[in-house]
C-alpha cells in the first residue's frame, strides 16, 4: 500500500511522459527540461490543477529541469489580479517553487508579430462574419464547414484591416483573425479557427494598450516556444488542438518547437471542477466564496483542512495515464486520515450537548486528569482536562429506552467516561414536553482511568467535556455539495437549472457544542481529531479567540481500500 510518507519526496510513478523525456535526453534531443504550470487567471485553482502543478513541477524536477508558473491572461474579462494572488498562493502552499513567472500578455507584442507574419505568408485573414455564422459555417464532425466570403481577401487587405481592429476603429465583435487552413479538415479544430477577438476592455497587466487579444489556442504554443519549454504537459482534452498547436509553431516559423503532450485529467465522484460552474455557485450565494470548505478548490480544500502532504500523495495514488475515469472521492479522504493520524492531537468535542450531573461528586470541587494526546504517537505528549459535579456529553450517546446491543448511557447502565470514571445514570430530568434536559448520575471514584482498577468490566466508553470550563465552540459538518454522484456535473453542455438542482441542500450543517478548556488557544489551521466524531479544522475565516469554529474535515472511519501493489 502506498502511504502518505513515501510519497512527498518529489517523485512521480512510473509513467509514459517521464519514458518520454527519458528518451527525448538520451537521444539529445533536449539537452535540459522546461515544463510549465499555464493556469488561466479567471478563478481559483481546484483540485484537478493540484494534479496537474504535481505533474509539471515534480517531472521537471526529477530530471533536474525547471518549471514557469505562467499565466494565460488573454481574455480580460474574466481575468482579475485577485485570481492571480490565489493562484500563487495555492502553487506555494502545496510546496512547489517556479523558477520564473510569466504572462502571456508580456509577449502580446510578439504575437501580434507573428499574427502579421501569417497575413503575409496568406495563413491568416481578416473575417466579417458574426460568431453565430462562424460557428453554423463551421460544419460538423460528419460534414466540411464552409469558407467565409471573406476567406479570399488579399494580403494587403488584411494587414490593413487587422492594423485599424488593433487601433480601434471597430467594434466588438465585427472583425476577427482567422488562420487560413481548410475548412473540410477532419479535425474540426483546424476548420480555419479564429486567433485574435477585439476586445474594449483594460487588462490587468498590459491596461489599455490592446483591444485586440489573441485566442488562447494561438498564443499558448507561442508562449511555450518564447520560454524554451521543451514539454508542454496538458490534460486530454487539448489532444485534438495538438494540431493546430503544431501548425502555430511552424507557420509561425518560431525557433523552438515545443511538443505538446496530453495526460488523463483528474475527475471525482460528486465534485464538479468547471470553473464556470464554481463561479456560478460563488456568484448566486450557493457557497461563501471560493475558499468555502464545500468547494473542490485548493483553497477551499486547506481552509476545510487538507494538507499539501495529502492532496501529493493522493495524486501520486492516481497516476499519470491517459486514461480517463472518475475517483471515488473516499480516496481523497483515506490519504488525509493517513496524514493526520500521526499529527493530530486527539482530543474531546461534545457537538449535541446534554448536561450529566454526577450527584456524588463533591459540590464545588474538581481535579486534573491525565490524557495522552495521540495514543499512537507519544511524541505529542499528554495534557490535563479538568473534571468536576457536571459535564456535558453528547446527546445520542444516551436513550432512555434503548435498542438490544446499545451499550452507551440509558438508565441502570454503567459507561466509562473516556480519561476519567465510570458513571452510572439513576435519573433522568425532562422539561415539560417530556424532553430529557439533564442526566443524573453517579460515579465510582476507584475506576479511575489509569489506576489500574480491573474489578468489573463495562462495554461502552463515551466522551465528555467538564461543563464548568468547557468553550464554547460552532461545528461546521460537511456533506458532499453535489447530491447525486450518479449526475454528471462536469458537463459543460447540461443546462443551469439542471446542474444547480444537483446541489445538496445538506451540504453544511452548523451545530453548537463545546470543547475541551484547552482548546481556547487554538489557532486557524490547527488540527485535531475529535474523539468518535472525525478529524477538524479551526476555521481560518470565522474563528475567533474564545469562541473557535471547527470544520469538519473527513470522518474517522471509511469503508474505501487502496488496492495492494
Amino acid at each position: 500500500m502506498i502511504t502518505v510518507e513515501n510519497n512527498t519526496n518529489n517523485t512521480t510513478p512510473p509513467n509514459f511522459i517521464k519514458n518520454i523525456i527519458s528518451e527525448d535526453l538520451k537521444t539529445g534531443k533536449h539537452s535540459s527540461i522546461v515544463t510549465r504550470f499555464p493556469p488561466e487567471p479567471n478563478g481559483y485553482l481546484h483540485i484537478g490543477h493540484a494534479k496537474a502543478i504535481w505533474i509539471n513541477f515534480t517531472l521537471a524536477d526529477e530530471f533536474g529541469g525547471r518549471t514557469h508558473l505562467r499565466f494565460d491572461d488573454t481574455n480580460p474579462i474574466k481575468e482579475d489580479t485577485e485570481y492571480v494572488n490565489s493562484i500563487k498562493e495555492d502553487v506555494e502552499w502545496l510546496g512547489f517553487n517556479w523558477e520564473e513567472l510569466h504572462f502571456a500578455s508580456d509577449y502580446f507584442d510578439e504575437m501580434y508579430n507573428r499574427a502579421v507574419l501569417l497575413i503575409k505568408k496568406g495563413k491568416a485573414y481578416v473575417d466579417d462574419l458574426s460568431a453565430d455564422q462562424i460557428r453554423e459555417m463551421r460544419g460538423t464532425l460528419t460534414e466540411p464547414g464552409q469558407n467565409s466570403p471573406f476567406r479570399d481577401r488579399s494580403v494587403e487587405e488584411n494587414l490593413d484591416l487587422f492594423m485599424r481592429m488593433r487601433d480601434g476603429e471597430f467594434k466588438d465583435g465585427e472583425k476577427v483573425l482567422r488562420a487560413k487552413i481548410d475548412m473540410a479538415s477532419p479535425n474540426i479544430n483546424l476548420r480555419d479557427p479564429v486567433i485574435y477577438r477585439i476586445v474594449h476592455a483594460s487588462h490587468h497587466n498590459t491596461g489599455d494598450k490592446w483591444c485586440i487579444y489573441p485566442m488562447y489556442a494561438f498564443a499558448h504554443p507561442l508562449e511555450d516556444a518564447i520560454e524554451g519549454v521543451t514539454h508542454s504537459l496538458c490534460s486530454l482534452e487539448f489532444e485534438d488542438q495538438r494540431p493546430f498547436y503544431d501548425w502555430v509553431i511552424e507557420e509561425t516559423e518560431m525557433p523552438c518547437t515545443p511538443h505538446q503532450y496530453e495526460f488523463g485529467r483528474l475527475n471525482l465522484e460528486q465534485t464538479v471542477t468547471s470553473k464556470r460552474k464554481l463561479k456560478l455557485l460563488v456568484d448566486q450565494g450557493f457557497v461563501d466564496g471560493w475558499d468555502d470548505p464545500r468547494m473542490p478548490t485548493i483553497s477551499g480544500l486547506r481552509r476545510r483542512g487538507y494538507t499539501p502532504e495529502a492532496i501529493k500523495a493522493f495524486v501520486f495514488e492516481t497516476g499519470i495515464s491517459k486514461a480517463y475515469g472518475k475517483i471515488d472521492l473516499k480516496m481523497l479522504e483515506h490519504f488525509i486520515r493517513e496524514d493526520l493520524k500521526l499529527k493530530a492531537p486527539r482530543t474531546m468535542a461534545v457537538i449535541d450537548p446534554l448536561k450529566v450531573v454526577i450527584t456524588n461528586y463533591p459540590e464545588g470541587e474538581s481535579e486534573l486528569l491525565d490524557a495522552e494526546n495521540n495514543s499512537e504517537n507519544e511524541e505529542l505528549g499528554h495534557r490535563q482536562i479538568p473534571f468536576s459535579r457536571e459535564i456535558y456529553i453528547e446527546r445520542e450517546d444516551f436513550m432512555e429506552n434503548p435498542p438490544s446491543k446499545y451499550f452507551r448511557l440509558f438508565p441502570g447502565n454503567e459507561v466509562r467516561l473516556k480519561h476519567a470514571y465510570f458513571i452510572k445514570c439513576n435519573d433522568v430530568i425532562k422539561d415539560a414536553d417530556g424532553n430529557v434536559i439533564e442526566i443524573h448520575c453517579t460515579y465510582d471514584p476507584e475506576t479511575k482511568s489509569g489506576s489500574g482498577f480491573t474489578g468489573r468490566k463495562v462495554k461502552g466508553t463515551i466522551h465528555w467535556v467538564d461543563a464548568s470550563r468547557a468553550v464554547p465552540a460552532e461545528f461546521r459538518l460537511y456533506e458532499p455539495l453535489i447530491l447525486d454522484e450518479n449526475e454528471d456535473a462536469e458537463e459543460e453542455s447540461a443546462e443551469e437549472k439542471s446542474f444547480l438542482d444537483m446541489i445538496n441542500p445538506n451540504s453544511l450543517t452548523i451545530k453548537h457544542g463545546f470543547v475541551e478548556p484547552g482548546m481556547n488557544d487554538a489557532k486557524p489551521q490547527d488540527k485535531f481529531q475529535f474523539f468518535r466524531h472525525g478529524y477538524f479544522n479551526v476555521d481560518s475565516k470565522y474563528s475567533k479567540p474564545g469562541h473557535p469554529v471547527f470544520n469538519l474535515i473527513v470522518s474517522l472511519k471509511s469503508s474505501f481500500q487502496l488496492p495492494n501493489k
